[in-house]
């Protein structure tokens, strides 16, 4: 009689593999969600650049350094709310995250104000950030060329008074080292979201 234990192991050890194969899809994390959202295509910003007043006769260009995240924010040093916690926000983040990662991200804020903010901006970015670039032009229509391609817009007024009234756009932007925009956040991101997405920036761009 023919035995049928060498059958009996082989279904034996097929269902073995079968289940370790779905314990181990059940036990993989799904990758995280970023916080901040993502434009399709992501749009291209590295062509355009702006005087950088903390390097006089230099220009920046909105691309980041090889393996670097270059976050960009778009405000005034007048601004009493949304400016300053965002910038303070963002100065936490970095150190929540490790050292050498935190060492990675750049920081640049461009003026919307640039007839009050020219003189006063690199003093004021680097209150937030030691090696922050302060961005600032006269120049209406080369401030207007930069801020179209990140979504960003701005209005200021002054009054017969001379009370001046600024609105703009309070979203954060990250740019990475191919110049695209890979990240945007809104306003009221939480600090550990802010430490999160930065790192899991690096993270893939390393691999």
């Amino acid at each position: 009689m023919t035995s049928r234990r060498p059958a009996l192991r082989c279904r034996i050890g097929a269902l073995l593999v079968v289940a370790a194969t779905v314990a181990t899809a059940c036990g993989s994390k799904s990758p995280r969600e970023f916080t901040g959202y993502r434009r399709e295509p992501a749009p291209l910003v590295g062509d355009l650049a702006l005087p950088d007043l903390s390097n006089p006769g230099s220009d920046l260009s909105f691309v980041a350094e090889q393996d670097h995240l270059l976050v960009v924010y778009f405000g005034y040093t007048n601004c009493p709310d949304f400016c300053p916690t965002t910038l303070s926000d963002l100065r936490l983040a970095t150190r929540r995250m490790d050292e050498g990662a935190a060492a990675r991200i750049d920081v640049a804020m461009v003026t919307v104000d640039p007839q009050r903010d020219i003189e006063i901006l690199p003093d004021y970015i680097t209150s937030f950030f030691d090696n922050g670039h302060a961005l600032g032009t006269n120049d209406a229509s080369l401030l207007a060329t930069a801020a179209a391609p990140f979504g960003a817009s701005y209005n200021v007024d002054q009054a017969g008074d001379g009370t001046v009234d600024v609105a703009h756009t309070t979203s954060l932007y990250v740019i990475d080292d191919t110049g695209h925009l890979a990240l945007t956040w809104q306003f009221g991101v939480s600090i550990d979201d802010l430490a999160a997405d930065l790192t899991q920036l690096l993270d893939s761009s390393s691999t």
